[in-house]
């Protein structure tokens, strides 16, 4: 018989987050402080950035040339009949041609292999940096917006870093230096070719300001859809239960939509700007037709000189066109530095001191002293000046109803929180002193709603102690209760277990776990009663199971079912964050008070089962 379901906790209300999501401050233009820490994530691999940006000065000087060599033919060797002349401009041309094929190949390997690299580094940090963030921040943050983070943010920042910021400075150099030669062959023809830059001034100054707003929405929207996706899977067996497949799918596509129409209004941006360059480039062309056609006839310019101009206005507007695309890249990288950078920036609620403490085996003593503790400084807090002194090999039982604080004491023996004030103490050293590898290295964890992760069973009971034979394996497996049924699968331990462990049922589940917590062999044991939604037969194996896992060891036990706690050494019923009453079984009976009250609540009566 069921008394009650336990555990504290606090997590933000996902269909509210999911709703602000998105309401994220503009942000800058351009924001050079943000682009130089991202740029941190290069200098493992400036030696190569270097001979990229060095090939790129190659195939720059080459794209200048091959223009001129143009000219040269024109204007000496064919005007002046000279076969052998040309022969030689002709060749320099075809090898000038070559070798910017070689320079812009070698350039763009160069960039990929760094962004590849780039890219796996930046999300290991990330991912790593996750898993230092305590439990308070997951439990406020969406799974779905901070895979995001983690793949798509990551990857528009890759891209500027290993692709944009080299093109960017190569056009630059190819836009200057034709510039400059065409100065210097024919500053008249030149200027009147520079005469549309205003007008690209001023669509680019459009563009730029509509393209701020519009990607950083992109960024958003993509965060939003896949947030709403996540939370929907993850839903799916309450949302099936309660038939409200049409509301959701209705949902999911107005995300979907939002995201759609996001991505639409910055690609009608480009879309727009894009062939404006072209049109641009287009009316260059035809001015420098115009007016050096008739330069040429009057004898003014050279006819090299005008064919050297035409192939240098169809390359000045290409790197025009390629900085335009670099600024959707540069906008949406900006937008998703801001993200990566923001959760970098996150600190973890629960730190290590400069030089922590760490623990041997530990005797197994736990004690908590005029506990307070709430989950965030604006909330009411959750414990009160609990008092609580476990001996080594102690059982201890919490109960009480839901949201009294029973997971939450369970949560700072283990150090996911951090104490508002007064200290938990295992072997009587401050957990707060103690590194939390060396802490957690002593614990176990078996919790109601069993977490198998994705490989093989044996992965999973392995997963505490990688390194455990085959033997000790499957003896944990044997004190838990899961080796016969484990042997009957179809590959036996080597079975993979399926997403969510559907392939299992709830019982043979928690078995698993129970193995891995036995394989691990810790001294300490939070146990957030795993039998309350199995079947009898289930339920006995599982107690079985635990008598074996708890010998001689402390445990913490969040208690539902009177036959978890019938055989606890002491019991703490919690109410209201404070330990009301505290005693056995049979003394807390006698009383007729706090205990008394809840098992005939819950229709156990006399407490006899």
């Amino acid at each position: 018989m069921s008394f009650n379901i336990g555990g504290g906790g606090m997590r933000m209300g996902p269909r509210g987050a999911l709703r602000d999501f998105g309401q994220e401050e503009e942000g800058k233009l351009f924001d050079g402080r943000l682009l130089v820490r991202m740029l941190a994530f290069l200098r493992p691999y400036r030696r190569r950035m270097l001979l990229a940006f060095a090939l790129m000065l190659v195939a720059t000087a080459l794209t200048l040339l091959s223009p001129y060599l143009m000219k040269v033919a024109f204007d000496q060797a064919i005007a002046s009949g000279d076969t052998a002349m040309l022969v030689r401009v002709s060749l320099a041309l075809a090898a000038s041609f070559a070798g910017l094929y070689v320079a812009s190949a070698g350039q763009r390997y160069l960039l990929s292999w760094v962004g590849q690299r780039v890219l796996t580094d930046m999300r290991a940090r990330l991912f790593r940096h996750l898993q230092r963030l305590g439990l308070g921040y997951h439990d406020t943050h969406i799974v779905g917006v901070t895979v995001s983070r983690v793949i798509n943010d990551v990857a528009v920042i890759n891209e500027l870093l290993s692709q944009g910021l080299v093109t960017l400075i190569g056009d630059l150099l190819v836009l200057g230096g034709i510039i400059i030669v065409m100065l210097s062959m024919n500053a008249r023809l030149a200027l009147l070719t520079f005469s549309v830059m205003p007008l690209m001034i001023l669509a680019t100054y459009i563009f730029s300001r509509r393209a701020r707003v519009a990607f950083r929405q992109t960024r958003a929207t993509v965060a939003g859809i896949i947030a709403t996706l996540a939370e929907q899977i993850g839903g799916m067996r309450v949302i099936q239960a309660y038939a409200q497949e049409e509301r959701e799918a209705a949902r999911f596509e107005r995300a979907n939509a939002a995201n759609r129409d996001a991505h639409v209004a910055a690609m009608s941006l480009s879309l727009l700007f894009l062939p404006g360059v072209e049109f641009l480039g287009m009316l260059a062309t035809a001015i420098v037709l115009w007016f050096g056609g008739r330069a040429v006839a009057t004898e003014e310019v050279t006819l090299g000189v005008l064919v050297a101009f035409l192939a240098y206005v169809s390359r000045f507007f290409q790197p025009i066109q390629e900085l335009s695309r670099l600024y959707t890249t540069l906008q949406s990288a900006m937008a998703g530095g801001e993200q990566v950078l923001r959760v970098l920036d996150e600190q973890p609620d629960v730190l290590d001191r400069p030089e922590p403490l760490y623990l041997d085996r530990v005797e197994g003593s736990v004690a908590l002293r005029s506990v307070n503790f709430a989950y965030r400084p604006e909330l009411p807090p959750i414990l009160r000046n609990v008092d609580l002194t476990i001996q080594p090999g102690q059982t201890v039982a919490l109960v009480g109803p839901t949201g009294a604080g029973k997971t939450s004491i369970a949560n700072l023996v283990a150090r996911f929180y951090d104490v508002t004030d007064g200290a938990v103490q295992v072997d009587g050293v401050d957990v707060r002193e103690v590194a939390q590898r060396s802490l957690r290295q002593q614990m176990g964890l078996v919790s109601q709603d069993p977490f198998l992760f994705a490989g093989t069973v044996a992965d999973n009971i392995r997963f505490g102690r990688p390194d455990a034979t085959q033997e000790e394996m499957e003896e944990a497996a044997r004190l838990a209760n899961a080796h016969d049924f484990i042997r009957r699968l179809p590959q036996g331990y080597e079975t993979e277990i399926l997403e969510g462990g559907v392939n299992l049922s709830l019982g043979q589940r928690q078995l698993i776990c129970i193995a891995r917590a036995v394989l691990a062999d810790p001294r300490l044991i939070i146990f957030d009663e795993a039998t309350a939604n199995v079947d009898t037969v289930t339920e006995a194996l599982i107690h079985d199971a635990l008598a074996r896992l708890l010998a001689e060891r402390t445990a913490i036990v969040i208690a539902h079912r009177l036959s978890t706690i019938r055989d606890a050494d002491l019991i703490c019923v919690i109410q209201d964050g404070a330990i009301v009453e505290r005693g056995t079984h049979d003394e807390l009976l006698a009383r007729r008070g706090a205990y008394w009250r809840l098992l005939q609540e819950s229709g156990v009566g006399d407490g006899r089962v």
